[in-house]
């Protein structure tokens, strides 16, 4: 075997992707009524530190109940899919990821490691641990989008693409189809995704595991007026926000909101808006959906992939999904 090596690093956002990427949606989403912002602006050095805290926490089932299922199926999923190149879609940095370069490296099939994210200097930290971590296995780092560059991922046949974490949940209807569309487009016939998703369950464990007792999960809402504040030179006071988790039955997903505590004018400054709130008004910040297997195999079927495979925790509450490229 050769040694282990970082390949390459391929950038394909320009430096100033995110700052405008953020002016798009600021614009966009406060001057619509009702008011949204997408869930991605959580994310900035603070926002991952709350969001890591959040998987700690007892109310927050999600990344545990996905690890036990990965800990339990690595490696009859590396045995199913024979992968050769396992792509994470995120920096690949997460002790899941490595439950199955594990497995397939047990199953002397892995040879490349293909990370993808949007942070150029996540992605560079995680892909040199990456190839320290896994002698004679190939890493390549893909600065992108994971809605906009799958169609420039490397990597030898077969390939297992991974979409961890519920993350899909993030996706509007819509959206998701066009993402499992592009997935497909991407995948050769016979090429894997393994999806976890978050599944339906009562509203009173969905609710608790979006609005924990210690209040990390309403800090990590409010950090997005804080991003907006910091990158658009915005004048919004935190305290006049309280975070808001709501289960939406009709479309099965958990909404987070900011709602303002009193009549609010705040004014974002780089882009000479002042936007008005009145008392009680509410944001969107996230919409997380919840699934049942019928819809997961529906929506994959309708983008061309075959559900091969579903496994849940033991308490039912997350599924992974193993789907085969027709």
């Amino acid at each position: 075997m050769t040694d282990s090596r970082l390949d390459h690093v391929a950038v394909h956002l320009p430096d100033d992707h995110a700052a405008r990427a953020l002016a798009k949606d600021a614009r966009e989403g406060l001057s619509s009524n009702p008011k949204t912002l997408p869930p991605k602006w959580f994310y900035d050095a603070r926002g991952s530190e709350l969001f890591e805290e959040i998987t700690r926490l007892p109310e927050y089932y999600p990344t545990r109940a996905e690890r036990e299922i990965l800990a339990a199926r690595a490696d009859e999923i590396a045995g199913l899919t024979g992968a050769c190149t396992l792509v994470e879609l995120g920096s690949g940095s997460s002790e899941k990821t490595r439950l199955l370069l594990d497995a397939l490296r047990r199953n002397e099939t892995l040879e490349h490691i293909v990370a993808l994210d949007v942070s150029e200097s996540a992605l560079r930290d995680a892909s040199a641990a990456l190839a320290e971590e896994y002698p004679g296995v190939q890493v390549s780092g893909v600065v992108g989008d994971f809605t906009e560059h799958l169609a420039l991922l490397p990597g030898e046949s077969p390939r297992l693409v991974a979409f961890l974490g519920g993350t899909i949940g993030n996706f509007l209807p819509g959206e998701r189809a066009e993402f499992l569309s592009t997935i497909r487009g991407v995948l050769r016939p016979g090429e894997w995704l393994l999806l976890g998703t978050d599944l339906v369950k009562d509203e009173e464990t969905l609710v608790q595991a979006y609005d924990d007792a210690q209040g990390v999960t309403a800090e990590f809402n409010r950090n997005v007026l804080r991003v907006l504040n910091r990158e658009l030179s915005a004048d919004f006071a935190l305290d006049d926000f309280a975070h808001v988790a709501v289960w939406d039955a009709d479309n099965e997903w958990i909404e987070m909101r900011l709602r303002a505590r009193r009549p609010v004018t705040a004014t974002i400054a780089d882009l000479g808006l002042s936007i008005d709130f009145a008392e009680g008004e509410e944001m969107r910040t996230e919409v997380s959906a919840k699934f049942r297997r019928e819809r997961v195999a529906g929506e994959l079927a309708a983008a061309g992939l075959t559900l091969e495979h579903w496994w849940t925790d033991v308490a039912g509450r997350f599924a992974l999904s193993l789907a085969r490229a027709e």
